[in-house]
Protein backbone atom coordinates (compact mmCIF):
# COMPACT_ATOMS: atom_id res chain seq x y z
CA UNK A 1 0.00 0.00 0.00
CA UNK A 2 2.81 2.42 0.82
CA UNK A 3 4.45 1.65 -2.54
CA UNK A 4 1.18 2.44 -4.32
CA UNK A 5 1.03 5.76 -2.46
CA UNK A 6 4.61 6.52 -3.49
CA UNK A 7 3.83 5.77 -7.13
CA UNK A 8 0.72 7.97 -7.07
CA UNK A 9 2.58 10.82 -5.38
CA UNK A 10 5.37 10.46 -7.98
CA UNK A 11 2.90 10.79 -10.84
CA UNK A 12 1.20 13.71 -9.12
CA UNK A 13 4.60 15.38 -8.63
CA UNK A 14 5.45 15.10 -12.31
CA UNK A 15 2.15 16.68 -13.27
CA UNK A 16 2.62 19.29 -10.53
CA UNK A 17 5.98 20.35 -11.97
CA UNK A 18 4.33 20.70 -15.37
CA UNK A 19 1.53 22.82 -13.86
CA UNK A 20 4.01 24.95 -11.93
CA UNK A 21 5.70 25.98 -15.18
CA UNK A 22 2.40 27.45 -16.36
CA UNK A 23 1.81 29.26 -13.07
CA UNK A 24 5.31 30.75 -13.00
CA UNK A 25 4.90 31.98 -16.58
CA UNK A 26 1.54 33.55 -15.71
CA UNK A 27 -0.30 31.32 -18.17
CA UNK A 28 -3.57 29.49 -17.71
CA UNK A 29 -3.10 25.95 -16.44
CA UNK A 30 -4.36 23.07 -18.58
CA UNK A 31 -7.49 21.89 -16.79
CA UNK A 32 -7.12 18.24 -17.85
CA UNK A 33 -3.73 18.12 -16.14
CA UNK A 34 -5.07 19.99 -13.12
CA UNK A 35 -7.96 17.55 -12.76
CA UNK A 36 -5.55 14.62 -13.01
CA UNK A 37 -2.91 15.96 -10.60
CA UNK A 38 -5.35 16.52 -7.71
CA UNK A 39 -7.06 13.11 -7.74
CA UNK A 40 -3.74 11.27 -8.06
CA UNK A 41 -2.42 13.07 -4.99
CA UNK A 42 -5.73 12.62 -3.15
CA UNK A 43 -5.76 8.86 -3.73
CA UNK A 44 -2.13 8.71 -2.62
CA UNK A 45 -3.08 10.62 0.54
CA UNK A 46 -6.00 8.27 1.23
CA UNK A 47 -3.72 5.25 0.88
CA UNK A 48 -1.20 6.90 3.19
CA UNK A 49 -3.92 7.58 5.78
CA UNK A 50 -5.06 3.95 5.64
CA UNK A 51 -1.47 2.72 5.94
CA UNK A 52 -0.88 5.03 8.91
CA UNK A 53 -3.87 3.65 10.78
CA UNK A 54 -2.92 0.03 10.06
CA UNK A 55 0.82 0.09 10.79
CA UNK A 56 3.17 1.06 13.55
CA UNK A 57 5.47 2.87 13.21
CA UNK A 58 3.73 5.13 10.74
CA UNK A 59 4.91 8.03 8.57
CA UNK A 60 3.07 10.67 10.62
CA UNK A 61 5.31 13.61 9.62
CA UNK A 62 4.86 12.77 5.96
CA UNK A 63 1.11 12.49 6.40
CA UNK A 64 0.93 15.89 8.09
CA UNK A 65 2.96 17.56 5.35
CA UNK A 66 0.84 15.99 2.61
CA UNK A 67 -2.32 17.14 4.40
CA UNK A 68 -0.96 20.69 4.52
CA UNK A 69 -0.04 20.46 0.84
CA UNK A 70 -3.55 19.20 0.07
CA UNK A 71 -5.07 22.20 1.85
CA UNK A 72 -2.91 24.48 -0.26
CA UNK A 73 -3.96 22.52 -3.34
CA UNK A 74 -7.62 23.13 -2.55
CA UNK A 75 -6.95 26.87 -2.33
CA UNK A 76 -5.02 26.76 -5.59
CA UNK A 77 -7.74 24.92 -7.51
CA UNK A 78 -10.41 27.22 -6.09
CA UNK A 79 -8.41 30.27 -7.20
CA UNK A 80 -7.70 28.69 -10.58
CA UNK A 81 -11.38 28.03 -11.24
CA UNK A 82 -12.76 31.34 -9.94
CA UNK A 83 -10.11 33.86 -10.98
CA UNK A 84 -7.44 34.02 -13.62
CA UNK A 85 -4.51 34.35 -11.24
CA UNK A 86 -2.96 31.73 -9.03
CA UNK A 87 -0.51 33.13 -6.45
CA UNK A 88 2.97 32.04 -7.52
CA UNK A 89 4.21 31.98 -3.93
CA UNK A 90 1.39 29.63 -2.92
CA UNK A 91 2.04 27.31 -5.86
CA UNK A 92 5.73 27.16 -4.91
CA UNK A 93 4.95 26.62 -1.23
CA UNK A 94 2.43 23.90 -2.10
CA UNK A 95 5.06 22.10 -4.13
CA UNK A 96 7.81 22.50 -1.55
CA UNK A 97 5.65 21.15 1.27
CA UNK A 98 4.62 18.20 -0.90
CA UNK A 99 8.25 17.49 -1.83
CA UNK A 100 9.22 17.56 1.86
CA UNK A 101 6.42 15.10 2.62
CA UNK A 102 7.53 12.90 -0.27
CA UNK A 103 11.16 12.86 0.88
CA UNK A 104 10.08 11.89 4.39
CA UNK A 105 7.83 9.18 2.96
CA UNK A 106 10.70 7.75 0.89
CA UNK A 107 12.96 7.88 3.93
CA UNK A 108 10.35 6.05 5.98
CA UNK A 109 9.65 3.42 3.33
CA UNK A 110 13.20 2.60 2.29
CA UNK A 111 15.58 3.63 5.09
CA UNK A 112 14.07 2.06 8.17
Amino acid sequence: MIIAAIVLFSLAALLGIFLLTFVLKGKETPKAVTFTHGPLAAIGLILLIIYTFQHSPAPIASLILFAIAAAGGFVLIARDLTTSSVPKWLALLHGLVAVAGFILLLKFAFLQ
